[in-house]
């Protein structure tokens, strides 16, 4: 390839990065606000229902431990819990008896964790409310299969590319 078509190849490499920029850093953003949203939305069913026993961010994580035995760097690992906290509210779920907790009889040292009678509660609480947004996000907001079908397809090629980001250091 000759220097002159290297420089239009990179200045087009350039372009297009220009092009990607704003919609980029308008995706984190997005992402980033969802999931704050989310978390209202889950404190707003709690509080119609007159429940304050768990925050938003708990009553998630138990929602993600669902029927699963885990240990606390499971819930990082598989994507479960997106704090840095972990220990903190799995501490403090025990404690209320939302959890239940048991040494692992492989490695002494790990604690595996599964939701109690009351974890389950709430458990079923954000499921029903799911429940609910599947049966009327389309006609109240506005958004199909096909529309998650492509939201999903470009989330996971995200997600594929920051774990790639990190685990390849590119």
């Amino acid at each position: 390839m000759s220097k002159s078509n290297v420089a239009v190849r990179t200045e087009a490499i350039g372009e297009t990065a220009q092009a990607v920029r704003p919609k980029y850093l308008e995706a984190l953003a997005l992402v980033e606000r969802l999931h704050r949203r989310l978390l209202d939305v889950i404190k707003d069913e709690f509080d119609r229902r007159g429940r304050n026993d768990v925050n938003s961010v708990q009553a998630l994580l138990l929602y993600n431990i669902g029927d699963n035995d885990v240990t606390a760097s499971e819930l990082r690992t598989r994507g479960y819990y997106l704090g840095s906290n972990v220990s903190y509210n799995v501490k403090k779920l025990v404690e209320l008896g939302y959890l239940s907790h048991q040494r692992s009889r492989v490695d002494r040292r790990s604690v595996r964790i599964r939701l109690a009678p009351k974890g389950q509660e709430v458990h079923k609480i954000v499921t029903d409310l799911y429940e609910k947004h599947v049966r009327t996000i389309e006609q109240i907001g506005g958004i199909g299969q096909e529309d998650f079908d492509t939201l999903n397809h470009a989330l996971m090629r995200l997600d594929r590319f920051w774990t790639d980001q990190i685990r390849y250091r590119l």
